[in-house]
């Protein structure tokens, strides 16, 4: 028997998976900060006008709540095709194998994008500053401030209340205003 095949989704995985999950459970992986830290120069921004968008960056004592999303067998080689076209775009993410637990207690072996911090594209920018982006941004995915906004509500919907996120849609609402 073969082992299945398991997405963690934290950022736009949560609400655009573009697969459809045969199983999903709320996940926390530990030693990860969910963090606006990877510069979108193609899906939020342009290498003229970057956006930013969220990633796991290392961090001792962080955890990051996502979704967990097992992988239908038959469509595992189609599944890591499309999240490589999407997720390795650039060389900002990279994938890894990490493991994750359920808020049942059940433990797996999950697939995700980590930033690379030594990539041109990782920055580490005050909420301020991100929220000055983010509110502006645009780009072949649309507007940075809807991934923001998206992100953050299907978190509350899984009753994740992520301090960050929050604040700056709060902020940049403000600013949009």
């Amino acid at each position: 028997m073969t082992t299945p095949l398991w997405i963690f989704g934290y950022g736009s995985l949560l609400w655009d998976p573009q697969f459809t999950p045969v199983e999903t459970c709320r996940a926390r992986l530990s030693g990860w900060h969910r963090s606006f830290s990877m510069r979108s120069i193609h899906y939020r921004g342009t290498e003229q006008n970057p956006g930013l968008v969220l990633a796991l960056d290392a961090r001792e004592g962080a955890a990051c709540d996502g979704v967990a999303m097992r992988v239908d067998p038959v469509d595992e080689a189609d599944v890591m095709a499309m999240l490589r076209a999407r997720e390795l775009v650039s060389d900002a993410y990279l994938e890894v194998r990490l493991q994750v637990r359920c808020i049942k207690g059940r433990e797996l072996d999950v697939v995700t994008y980590v930033i690379d911090p030594q990539g041109p594209q990782y920055c580490d920018l005050s909420l301020e500053e991100q929220a000055q982006i983010i509110a502006q941004a645009s780009g072949a995915r649309g507007a940075n401030a809807d991934y923001l906004r998206n992100t953050t509500a299907h978190l509350l919907q899984m009753g994740v209340e992520d301090p960050d996120l929050v604040w700056l849609c709060a902020r940049v609402g403000e600013i949009n205003a």
